[in-house]
């Protein structure tokens, strides 16, 4: 009989074969002290206008109402720091929609290794979540032992940062798990704190997601931005990056290896006046593959007008 261990062994390396930075593995079980932070989060109206926040609460907090009979979480992490950087000069746009819609590239990731565990191990009941589905991902991840939630909310690597995206996957095959990440790294560090433009991280690890620039550029869709919130993007045209910019553990970040996130050349260079000349056609001509569709090129030119002051 094929031990757990061998089941784990392969699945890690596996994951690394395909192009994941980490992979960790937590026992199955209901999050029950998430679910008093994120009941209180949400009766506070911290996620703004984002209403699917609230829907299927009970699947968020326990992955076996999402995969029946679950035992093992599978968290994997994969770089996505590039290797160049936008000119400082136009329109900044978060590091993480440099190139390809991450969801499709780690979908397509997700499903190979879920289609190598079953030729190698046999039938198994597993999904995978990719930012898409009720799954407390960063709780999983340092539960995996991959790192610790930083008082910016991100999942913090201590080897390598927080320029990472998460995908987990659940699964009913028991294997070996990997012990939680037990210490915080951050101490009494407050740069990220300090550094939000419109102070949408409070303490003891809450973002007030109504506050956030990411929120505002991306998940809004009312074509007004709220007018207290002039002159506070510091520029930032879709998601804001800065409190991983001054976070000092992303001094170790490194360039991803992922050709899918190379940087899209318009990305890197694009002018304000370019962006404001840019018809409806060229944004779904170029962007067609890019995380920046999830605004449309109507939402896109509502944040240029705002960062512009117009």
């Amino acid at each position: 009989m094929v031990s757990l261990q061998q089941h784990t062994a392969f699945i890690k390396k596996t994951a690394t074969a395909l192009g994941f930075s980490y992979c960790g593995i937590a026992r199955s079980q209901k999050l029950d002290d998430d679910a008093a932070r994120l009941e209180d989060w949400l009766r506070k109206g911290m996620h703004g206008t984002m209403q699917y926040m609230e829907n299927y609460f009970d699947k968020r907090i326990d992955p076996g109402q999402l995969v029946p009979g679950a035992r093992s979480v599978i968290t994997l992490m994969i770089n996505y720091f590039p290797s160049v950087q936008q000119n400082k000069a136009v329109p900044k746009i978060s590091k993480y929609a440099y190139g390809n819609d991450y969801h499709d590239v780690i979908r397509d990731k997700l499903q190979e290794l879920i289609s190598r565990m079953k030729e190698s191990i046999g039938e198994i009941n597993g999904r995978g979540f990719v930012d898409s589905a009720p799954v407390l991902e960063r709780t999983w991840a340092q539960r995996s032992g991959l790192g610790w939630v930083g008082k910016n909310g991100n999942l913090i690597n201590k080897q390598s940062g927080s320029f990472y995206f998460i995908a987990t996957l659940i699964t009913d095959l028991p294997l070996e798990y990997d012990d939680p990440f037990a210490k915080d790294y951050c101490g009494t560090c407050t740069r990220c704190i300090d550094a939000c433009p419109t102070e949408a991280i409070l303490p003891d690890k809450v973002v007030d997601g109504s506050k956030c620039i990411s929120y505002f550029t991306i998940e809004l869709k009312e074509m007004m931005i709220p007018a207290e919130m002039n002159g506070k993007f510091d520029h930032w045209l879709f998601g804001c990056d800065t409190c991983q910019d001054v976070c000092p553990w992303n001094r170790f970040s490194k360039p991803n290896r992922e050709t899918r996130f190379s940087p899209i050349p318009e990305i890197l260079d694009l002018s304000t006046r370019e962006w404001e000349m840019m018809t409806e056609e060229t944004f779904k001509k170029i962007f067609r593959d890019s995380p920046l569709h999830r605004s449309k090129f109507k939402g896109i030119q509502r944040n240029l007008k705002f960062i512009s002051g117009d």
